[in-house]
């Protein structure tokens, strides 16, 4: 089996920063990309940030320039350096990885089960 485990979210002030990591862990051959999505109450699941094994990056236009995703593939982590936070980030956000695990052919989809992030003064 693989999972996915997260921490760091938390409660932070708007201007403050926090880093959110995710290990994953388990019967793993190879973790193509990774990423983090998040989902504000109401609203739909959307992509924050993603990165590939050799290291290109996408994030969503509302992050830009304040967010920074980075992964250590000898621990199979990803890192989100997030700064400049503002209320609008308030979401739970969720750990995702695109994994082949040992045996398998193909990369399958996996979740972690969400860390919350509050935004607030």
């Amino acid at each position: 089996q693989v999972h996915l485990v997260e921490s760091g979210g938390g409660l932070v002030q708007p201007g403050g920063s926090l880093r959110l990591s995710c290990a994953a862990s388990g019967r793993i051959f190879r973790i193509n990309a990774m990423g983090y999505y998040r989902q504000a109450p109401g609203k739909a699941r959307e992509l924050v940030a993603s990165i590939t094994v050799i290291g290109s990056t996408n994030y969503a236009d509302s992050v830009k320039g304040r967010f920074t995703i980075s992964r250590d593939n000898a621990m199979n982590t990803v890192y989100l350096q997030m700064n400049s936070l503002k209320p609008e980030d308030t979401a739970v956000y969720y750990c995702n990885a695109l994994i082949v695990p040992l045996g398998v052919i193909s990369d399958d989809n996996y979740w972690g089960l969400g860390t919350q992030v509050t935004v607030s003064s």
